[in-house]
């Protein structure tokens, strides 16, 4: 039986320096098995391949676009008759928070390894289960979209921003980010607009089943099943469900409240005004041409088509530190 099975994406920005370096270790390694796409469509007969290997961890090698591809696929499309084994998720996407998540950091082939290791020297200490978000968005029937973490109003807007606006200047992806964060805190606190500025967030509604209602303008929001939001905050552990929510009002005061919060190491200890930390099974967002972006894939709710999120069964995946 293959250790370790690893499917990449050779068109990932992150795999256009490091993948030469994974295939030459995968080339001398006989405990992996090297599976590469070329687009996210060819995913699922790949994973049809990986289950005849039968391994013990599948290691996700692409940006977050194939990251939600590869889960969505893997939990969804009955390729292991026993269960899918764990997920690991190699460093390799603009944000990585997956990998985060997962202890997993730092250079793609170095965690390769320590991968390969653990799979062979025993996975019980480092297996950790999460949930993942099912997203439909009502337009059709199609089967649910899975991932783990959810930017939505302004937050969607600004990733956007900084995909459309910042990326093609070919800066540094820690440049790309801060200029985007100065360019939000700008419009944001002082009112900045202009054809190079963020765009200001619409209207959404957003609805915790059996929990109530936020309406307004956010100029954060999140949904997600990693341990912790951004900025280190927790929800509460006595709330049911496992989908946490954090949204943030657009304007001055708010996002320097959840700013200053954060740079002490106190956001989510207490409430403060603007700034919502929420947690249920089921959410939906309504907006008109509101976007939503779920690891890297654009979904819009529109008047008459919310987005709908809701939390699956627990999921294994492998976590580096024990």
């Amino acid at each position: 039986m293959v250790c370790v099975a690893l499917l990449s994406n050779p068109q990932s920005t992150g795999n256009r320096q490091t993948l030469p370096r994974v295939r030459t270790y995968c080339a001398g390694n006989p405990d992996i098995f090297h599976y590469e796409v070329e687009q996210v469509d060819q995913i699922g007969r790949a994973l049809q391949t990986i289950a005849r290997v039968n391994p013990s961890v599948i290691v996700i090698n692409g940006g977050d676009g194939t990251v939600q591809a590869a889960l969505t696929e893997l939990y969804q499309g009955e390729h292991f008759r026993d269960g899918a084994p764990p997920v690991a998720v190699l460093p390799n996407g603009k944000t990585n928070l997956i990998a985060l998540d997962l202890g997993i950091h730092g250079d793609p082939v170095k965690a390769l390894e320590r991968i390969v290791h653990i799979a062979k020297t025993g996975l019980s200490d480092h297996v950790v289960v999460r949930e993942l978000i099912a997203l439909s968005d009502g337009k059709n029937d199609d089967r649910p979209v899975l991932g783990m973490f959810l930017g939505g109003a302004g937050l969607a807007d600004y990733i956007l921003y900084c995909r459309n606006k910042i990326y093609p200047l070919g800066l540094p992806n820690g440049i790309s980010h801060a200029l985007t964060a100065l360019a939000v805190l700008f419009s944001v606190i002082f009112g900045m607009r202009g054809k190079f500025m963020p765009p200001t967030a619409r209207p959404v509604s957003i609805s915790l089943i059996r929990d109530g209602q936020l309406a307004g303008k956010f100029a954060v929001l999140i949904v997600t099943t990693l341990e912790r939001l951004l900025l280190g905050a927790k929800t509460s552990d006595s709330k049911i469900g496992s989908l946490k929510l954090m949204a943030v009002d657009q304007n001055g005061p708010a996002v320097l409240r959840m700013l200053g919060a954060a740079l002490i190491g106190r956001f989510g200890r207490q409430k403060m005004q603007g700034i919502y930390l929420e947690q249920g099974d089921t959410i939906r967002i309504e907006g008109d041409r509101s976007s939503v972006i779920l690891d890297g894939e654009i979904f819009e709710a529109n008047e008459g088509h919310a987005i709908t999120l809701r939390s699956t069964a627990p999921v294994p995946f492998l976590r580096l530190a024990a």
